[in-house]
This record gives structure tokens, sequence and C-alpha cells, in this order.
């Protein structure tokens, strides 16, 4: 590794702090973390099974939950293996490369999951407001183009960032990231040359995904709320209502630790290290976690199908 001035030029090698401030106690911090990614991995597993098996749930509501349950699992994987490594293995160092690709998965992913709740909340926008059009409108074509759409979008706009890492920054304070896993602002922040540009192209792509995405979602709740409640009958405001409860739940905390992560990297610097770090790693495992839990208690089908899977006997 070249140095210049004191300066490390075009680093190989990146080191992971972890949890800055909490090294200490990473071991037992590792314990949760990896329950919360194991149960993860095997509620967004059933998820996928019992949609994929069953023909009856073929339809838009769930294959958005299917395509929510996917992304989950890749998101939580591109980061728990390493930093788990980090807290229990003490294995600190990522090459370069490796820390870019994991950087544009974990962002493309991210917007992804964000595209996917979009969709969801139109779907439940036109099941409400318009039903009688909702078969006409999410046909198979329009899923097959939002399902390509939301994920090319991610990682479309995410590729720039990791090139104007690659090619515009050479020089770097130092290669020890403070931070569990390679976030685009926590790399950015190393460089020890002018990264205006970069910080202003990682606000653009923040708005341009997480921004435009809450806007519309709000929008289509207003008009659903304002629907629900013009309905005469207290029993069809609840049906309607109960069918929303399980994605509020769900969008909710993914965008209020996004925000909360994404405003404190650039603008929290009087807030404690460790709680930002623990904030950004609980954004990214916490809605993998949770997603399957609230569709399990809250969906009626997915419920009774886990239920068939493991408690019905064969011959029932």
């Amino acid at each position: 590794m070249l140095t210049f001035n004191g300066s490390f030029f075009m680093p190989s090698v990146f080191t992971l702090v972890g949890i800055p401030g909490l090294e200490s106690v990473q071991c037992w911090i590792g314990i949760p973390f990896c329950t919360m990614y194991v149960i993860a991995v095997i509620g967004n597993s059933l998820i996928l099974v019992i949609i994929k098996k069953e023909n009856s749930l073929h339809i838009p509501m769930y294959i958005f939950l299917a395509m929510l349950a996917a992304t989950d699992m890749a998101l939580s994987t591109c980061i728990l293996p390493k930093m788990l490594g980090i807290f229990w293995f003490h294995w600190p160092e990522i090459s370069f490369d490796a820390c870019l690709l994991q950087m544009g998965l974990v962002h493309s992913f991210q917007g992804t999951e964000s595209g996917v709740l979009l969709a969801m909340a139109l779907d439940r926008y036109v099941a409400i407001c318009n039903p009688l059009r909702h078969a006409t409108v999410f046909s198979q074509k329009l899923l097959t183009h939002l399902g390509v759409g939301v994920t090319m979008r991610s990682a479309i706009l995410s590729l720039p960032s990791l090139l104007l890492i690659k090619c515009r920054l050479k020089l770097y304070q130092t290669t020890v990231i403070s931070h569990s896993y390679c976030e685009h602002m926590a790399v950015v922040k190393l460089a020890a040359e002018d990264i205006r540009v970069n910080k202003i192209y990682g606000l653009f792509v923040a708005f341009a995904i997480l921004g435009f995405d809450i806007i519309f979602i709000t929008m289509s709740y207003v008009r659903i709320f304002v629907t629900v409640f013009q309905l005469p009958q207290k029993e069809a405001r609840v049906k309607a209502f109960n069918t929303c409860v399980a994605h509020i739940c769900v969008f909710l905390p993914f965008y209020l630790l996004a925000f909360f992560s994404f405003f404190t990297h650039r603008f929290g610097s009087h807030i404690p290290p460790y709680v930002h770090i623990l904030l950004s790693n609980l954004y990214l495992l916490v809605p993998p976690f949770l997603n399957p839990i609230v569709y399990g208690v809250k969906t009626k089908e997915i419920r009774r199908h886990v239920w068939k899977m493991f408690v019905s006997s064969p011959n029932s």
C-alpha cells in the first residue's frame, strides 16, 4: 500500500471497526444479531416456499410479498456474515473491491425493498379504491415490469456512487472504517480529497428512491383511508383496513430507521457513533426479521398454510 504525505494512495484493503466504542461487547451483540438473521432466513424462506407451492396465492399481493422476502434475505446476507466475522472471529479486513461490492449490493437491495413496498401500497390502493379494475390493472405483464423496474432502478442509481469512489477518490486519510459494513458515507469520509460530488450524489439517490417512494406511499394511504372511512358498514371498514395493517407495520420501521440512519450520518455529529452504527445495523436487520413475523401473524392465508405445513398430518 503506497503512502503520500501521510495519506494512503489507492488502498487495497480497508479495516472495519465494527461498532466504535462497543468493541469489548461486540461478541455479545453478535448473538441477537445472529438470532435475528436466522429467524429472517427461515421466516422468509417459508414465505417463499408457501407462495410458490400454493397456486391460490399467485396473486399480486403475495407475489409482491415473495419479492419482499427474497430482497430481505439478500439484504441481510450482504452484511451479517462479515459482521459476525468482525464480532466473533476478529476478521476486520476487507479488500477495496469487496467493500465496493458490498456497498453496491446493500444500497441496491435497499432501493429494491423500497420499490417493492411502494408497489404493495399501490396494490392496496387499487384493491380498495377501485376493486373492479384491480385484476385488469395488476396483470402478469405489469407485475413483471414492476419487479424488473424496481430492481433496475436501484442498481442503476447505485452504480455511479461506486464509480465516483473508484475513479475520483485516490487518497485516503485512513483505511479504518468506523462502521460494521461498507456504508457509502462511512467510506467517502475517509478520503483526503474533495467529496462534495459524492455527498451531493448520495443525497440525490436517497431522495430519488426513498423520498419518491415514501411520498407516493403516503399519498396512496391518504386515499385509502378516505375511501375506507366513507364505507357505510363498520364491518366493511374493518375488513378493508385489516388488509393494510401488515403493510403499514412493515414500511413504517423501514423508512423511520432509513431516514434516521441517513440524516445522522450526514448531520448528526452530536450523536454518539455507537448509537448511529447500532441503528444503521438494525435498519438492515430488523425489517427482514420482522416482515415474515408480521405477515405470518396478520395474514390469514399465510398463517393457515404455515399451520397446515407443520401441524396437519399428511393424511389430513
